[in-house]
């Protein structure tokens, strides 16, 4: 039989035309099948003795969807198993075939044909296998996955304490079919493709593409690697290409550079601009793989006492966090969970995101990419040490840096949250980190992230930028303490590179109360929403104020699975977000700070939850970034308005309600004759304390 692929060749030489053989990428998260369980024996003996025992399955999946969100400490974590049956076409044989795993919580092992071909430890980032050499071609091929989400001292996180790990293969998979000769898939996992920027300014940048060769043959071969930049239109703006000899002996690495006159920057939120980077892989005329990759031409700086600059400009930092679960989902979501979270990230507001305490999926990065959202990525290096992660911590910080290097969004790598005795080990582990970082990347920043707030903290001060996690009034002192703690630092640390990466309280929408104090008994069970907001009404109006703090993380933006812990009348959740788990409810929080930095226009009344009113002369919040708003209570238009701590924050005191049902209405007409109404109702049915024993009746009125 004549070689089809020889012939098509012989045509492209004679005829001028243009043929591809590059990578086939296929979708394969249909038709698994899952078992949870130990497994009394081997892999393949065990998935033997299970037959007519598993349930069908669609990735992504974990097991955990349920039972860590419901009881604290009641969850499976262990073993579980996914097979698949697959049929491998005859014309893929000589071909390189690799399964890409965007992520299996936490621990795998692969196997293809009872045969082992890859394993990896580590939740949150994605791994390839190499599976060719054990595919029978032309029948049906048995693939199976052990899962493993059990704690291990060797594999960060070492617990569940702040976050849970959900067990399964959460995210999705994919098969890769490329020629023998092709960019690099097994490099981390990584694009193979390594995209960095020099002198980036508006007149002119320099940019360097460093792309990785693998060849699966044993000869070498001639090759033609062409890359090529193009403008967010399409347009061709740079074009490079090299001919070479690929060896069959290890990985090789080929660069391009370019100066691109006059670009189009990246500017954040005001407007994302990306061009596209495509590397081509030629055998003779034909195309055989290729890869794109985002390339948003911007700069970031970082000064201290100042702020955040982005292309030379001071830019805001508004940042909230981001745990990935939902509820009834776990970690098993789909894109247009990522897209609403996405969507309320950016309706409040937030310039920047801290993708806590992992690395997420690659396709929220890339979406930040087209939204302008700036981020901070970080590895799961969290809560405690045991002296067995050194190298599965260094894994981890390689394979995020690796797989998210291409992404402009990207600003900075996080090195560790909250870790810390033994303080040396840790400290040196940190460092260790930092080295890392910087040899892989060296133009990105580093931090690290303490939970104390001073800066002489045996384990601070080895990365680049000092996090600071503080929950004044919420874990320790009053929430006015805030103001102290920074300008002590201003004072005494003025060099330091800071920032607040957490700061906040929990809110269980079910708690209202119109009493607070400046701090809450967090050890106990009455968690009111009111709280929260008087906690981010106040430190967000003093982090406004100091530039000291470069940038700042409300903790949290969502609810999320806490699953050791049973708290605030919900069990397994922590419940510090802005909006509930189920992303249903916008919590009072997440307006003030909608109002304060979004241009949007928004006319706001607090405390909607807290309608059974305690007192009948009482206090009204309002937001409103539209000018003051006129308040009116059953009809009656109240007078008594003064300012807040921001220029959106207004309050009505002395406000007397009738028995029974009353009506706040809120109304803003802007200069352009545009009418704002906001409308809530409140009850009164006589004077009433909760019965909270951590507050006794002691606080001060909630609207303060």
């Amino acid at each position: 039989m004549v070689n089809v692929r020889v012939f098509l060749i012989c045509i492209i030489c004679t005829c001028s035309w243009f043929v591809s053989f590059a990578r086939e990428v296929v979708p394969f998260n249909d038709a698994w099948q899952f078992k949870k369980g130990p497994f009394p024996m081997d892999v393949m003996k065990t998935v033997a003795l299970w037959e007519g025992k598993w349930e069908d399955v669609t990735l992504p999946h974990t097991w955990n969807a349920k039972d860590m969100q419901q009881k604290a400490n009641a969850f499976y974590q262990g073993v579980a198993y996914y097979r698949k049956r697959y049929f491998f076409p005859n014309d893929w044989q000589g071909k390189s075939l690799f399964l890409r795993f965007e992520g299996i919580g936490s621990c795998a092992e692969v196997y293809v044909n009872g045969k082992l071909v890859g394993a990896h430890k580590g939740a949150y980032s994605a791994f390839a296998c190499e599976i060719q050499e054990e595919i029978r071609f032309g029948e049906e091929n048995e693939i199976v996955v052990k899962a493993d989400n059990a704690l291990r001292p060797d594999v960060i996180p070492v617990n569940h304490s702040l976050f849970g790990v959900y067990g399964g293969i959460y995210r999705p998979v994919s098969l890769i079919v490329t020629e023998p000769c092709h960019i690099a898939v097994t490099d981390c996992a990584s694009s193979g493709v390594y995209i960095t920027q020099k002198n980036v300014s508006h007149q002119s940048a320099d940019v360097t593409v460093r792309v990785k060769l693998d060849n699966g043959g044993l000869y070498p071969v001639p090759l033609v690697l062409e890359t090529a930049i193009y403008d967010g239109a399409g347009k061709r703006v740079a074009w490079k290409k090299q001919a070479l000899e690929l060896t069959p002996q290890g990985m090789q690495e080929y660069a391009s550079s370019f100066h691109i006159r006059r670009p189009h920057l990246w500017q954040g939120r005001k407007d994302p601009y990306l061009y596209n980077v495509r590397i081509c892989l030629y055998q003779g005329d034909a195309l055989i793989d290729e890869i794109s990759q985002p390339l948003g031409l911007r700069k970031y700086e970082i000064i201290a006492g100042k702020g955040f600059y982005l292309n030379g400009e001071k830019y805001p930092m508004y940042g909230v966090t981001r745990h990935q679960d939902w509820w009834g989902l776990g970690s098993a979501l789909a894109k247009e969970n990522h897209d609403a979270d996405l969507a309320m990230i950016m309706d409040i507001g937030a310039t920047t995101i801290r993708l806590a305490h992992y690395q997420q999926s690659d396709y929220i990065y890339s979406r930040c990419d087209t939204l302008g959202l700036i981020v901070w990525a970080e590895i799961p290096f969290v809560n405690r040490v045991t002296g067995e992660e050194w190298e599965n911590a260094h894994n981890q910080l390689r394979e995020l840096i690796r797989q998210s290097f291409n992404h402009p969004s990207i600003y900075i790598w996080g090195l560790h949250n909250e870790v810390y005795q033994p303080h040396a080990y840790t400290a040196q582990l940190t460092r260790s980190l930092h080295e890392l970082a910087k040899t892989e990347d060296p133009d990105r920043y580093t931090v690290s992230v303490n939970g104390y707030g001073h800066a002489d903290h045996p384990v601070n001060m080895n990365a680049d930028v000092q996090g600071m996690n503080r929950y004044y009034g919420w874990y320790e002192k009053k929430i006015t303490d805030i103001d102290a703690w920074v300008e002590g630092l201003e004072a005494d640390y003025p060099e330091m590179k800071l920032m607040l990466t957490e700061y906040g309280a929990d809110a269980n929408i079910a708690h209202q109360t119109e009493f607070l104090s400046e701090s809450l008994n967090w050890t106990k069970e009455f968690y009111p929403e009111t709280f929260q907001t008087k906690t981010h009404e106040y430190q967000w109006s003093v982090i406004e104020k100091h530039p000291y703090i470069i940038a700042s993380y409300l903790w949290n933006m969502f609810d999320f699975a806490c699953p050791m812990w049973d708290r605030g009348g919900v069990p397994a959740r922590n419940m510090k977000g802005l909006v509930t788990f189920d992303r249903k409810v916008k919590k009072d929080a997440y307006y003030w700070y909608k109002a304060n930095w979004s241009e949007e226009p928004v006319l706001y009344l607090t405390q909607r939850r807290n309608a059974d009113r305690e007192t009948r002369r009482t206090t009204v919040t309002v937001y409103s970034n539209i000018g003051q708003p006129k308040l009116f209570l059953n009809g009656k238009e109240l007078a008594e308005v003064r300012q807040g701590y921001t220029v959106v924050h207004y309050i009505f005191d002395n406000v007397v309600l009738a028995d029974g049902k009353n009506i706040l209405t809120a109304v803003v007409v802007t200069s352009d004759g545009k009418e704002y109404r906001d409308e809530i109702e409140w009850y009164y049915t006589g004077e009433k304390r909760r019965t909270v024993d951590n507050f006794e009746n002691k606080g001060e009125h909630s609207g303060f």
